[in-house]
């Protein structure tokens, strides 16, 4: 893939992109997502493995605490990891950082192919975690910055696909083969990164931040198949690059909090990533096999987790269409409340069951909620807080507000884990659902209110809807171009911009 070979892919276009587009495509696919497929693998890693472990010949041996520690310290490990990953896209840039990664998820995998206890388990979840920053910091960042502006977006968004991917391929071959041979596909996908990655150039963003212009222009004319418009883009990068260090210089992490429209935008992407974790997404992924064996599924919990995971997979592809048509406000409230609906009739099933009663005539209910979960959930809540990320900060201080949102995604899903195995070992399983259940509706509530409507909005506009000084409800109805706030807001918007 290095820069005099010809890749067959550019021969036609791709989803009826122009060839130019589709080369850009097939490189950033081949070389910038394939590690996502290994974090989607480590992600959901111990919903089957867990009930492997826990049989009687089992290989290594755990008890209830090992589950609980074997799925919270892959976050923990993802909060670790995050000083670091900030430090390294700068430091040793992007390409560098994925491949450090990549190294990273590799080391992870053999440990859990080869380990005589379950502490090398403890160890392999912590830098998997650790590693898996790549798939939300640095890939992101790589591919935004390379990729042609009409495959930007669909580039951006194939990351998280792939991490569903993933969560499909774990979910087909863990069940069945044993820890060595599910470690080493994981392992497979991170060997072809390693061998195909070192040819793609670095990011031109980045060697012009660090002065390297002569190599930022020859990365440039790489990622492109013409050298039409290379002079002017390159310009536009110099300019860019110029503004950010300007705004780097200006702005402090004390400036999320201090300035309103900023502290709003943490407010609502902290409660969406809480949200998320407590409509018992980690729990879910982490545990669907046990969940689905306790509950006596009419269907094994193998095929179901395929099941879930290719409904998952079909969900997110098809709401990435939905979400630019629909608006992100009525998908997220539907969402919330259709998946609120299906964990609700989850618990409601475990609490008849628990209370004694026969269920042997309902065992469709456990397979046909987790089936609804997975596709309510992708549509809306496992999307819109991702897109609303990126849309809410404002330039000056995304890095910081992407990576506060990071944080609480990782903390919300440590403290989502922990009450689902406590409630549900003191309580009984349908405790915790009843729970997530109703902290969805929560979350449709503070959707209806406090959130705006970012479709159609310019993000100049969504910054003016984020500085009113009325509330946030009444600044989502109000604030439109042409009101009489808008013009004020709009200068002082730009006061501050320049403060």
């Amino acid at each position: 893939m290095g820069e005099y070979m010809v890749n067959p892919m550019t021969s036609f276009t791709t989803v009826g992109l122009p060839v130019h587009a589709s080369n850009i495509f097939t490189k950033n696919y081949e070389g910038g997502t394939l590690c996502a497929i290994s974090d989607g693998m480590q992600y959901a890693w111990t919903a089957p493995i867990v009930p492997i472990l826990q049989r009687p010949d089992s290989p290594i041996p755990i008890t209830h605490t090992d589950v609980v520690w074997l799925e919270s310290i892959y976050m923990i490990g993802g909060m670790a990891g995050i000083p670091f990953i900030i430090y390294s896209v700068d430091r040793f840039g992007r390409k560098a950082t994925i491949l450090i990664g990549t190294v990273q998820h590799i080391v992870s995998w053999i440990m859990k192919a080869f380990a005589p206890s379950v502490e090398f388990f403890y160890v392999a979840r912590f830098i998997s975690g650790f590693a898996a920053n790549v798939d939300f910091v640095a890939a992101p960042m790589y591919i935004s910055e390379i990729a042609d502006k009409r495959v930007r977006g669909f580039l951006g968004s194939s990351i998280y696909v792939m991490m569903l991917v993933g969560i499909l391929i774990i979910y087909s071959v863990a069940p069945f083969v044993s820890i060595p041979i599910s470690s080493a596909v994981g392992c497979s996908f991170l060997v072809v990164e390693l061998f195909v990655f070192p040819f793609m150039p670095e990011s031109p963003y980045y060697l012009v931040s660090k002065g390297k212009m002569e190599a930022a222009k020859k990365s440039l004319q790489k990622l492109r198949t013409t050298t039409k418009n290379i002079d002017k883009e390159f310009e536009e990068i110099l300019s860019m690059v110029k503004r950010r260090q300007s705004e780097k210089e200006k702005r402090s992490y004390a400036d999320l909090f201090r300035i309103r429209k900023n502290r709003r935008a943490v407010l609502i992407v902290t409660t969406l990533n809480c949200a998320q974790h407590f409509s018992s997404y980690s729990v879910i992924l982490m545990n669907l096999h046990s969940i689905l064996n306790d509950a006596g599924s009419m269907l094994s919990s193998s095929n179901a987790a395929i099941i879930f995971s290719a409904l998952m997979l079909c969900a997110a592809l098809s709401s990435s269409i939905l979400v630019d048509r629909t608006g992100r406000k009525m998908l997220l409230c539907a969402s919330c409340c259709l998946t609120g609906l299906s964990i609700l009739s989850l618990a409601m099933y475990f609490a008849i069951k628990n209370s004694g009663h026969d269920v042997a005539g309902y065992s469709w209910v456990p397979a046909t909620s987790a089936m609804c979960y997975a596709v309510f959930f992708k549509c809306g809540m496992g999307l819109i807080p991702i897109v609303l990320t990126a849309e809410l900060f404002p330039s000056s201080v995304k890095a910081m507000g992407m990576a506060t949102a990071s944080a609480m995604y990782s903390v919300s899903s440590v403290v989502s884990i922990y009450v689902y195995q406590f409630l549900s070992d003191q309580f009984g399983m349908h405790v915790p659902f009843f729970i997530f259940g109703f902290s969805c509706f929560l979350a449709a509530f503070f959707t209806i209110y406090f959130i705006p409507e970012t479709k159609g909005k310019t993000l100049a506009e969504i910054q003016l809807i984020l500085s009113s000084t009325k509330s946030l409800s009444t600044a989502i109805r109000d604030i439109k171009p042409g009101s009489p706030e808008y013009a004020t807001l709009l200068l002082k918007q730009q006061q501050e911009s320049t403060a």
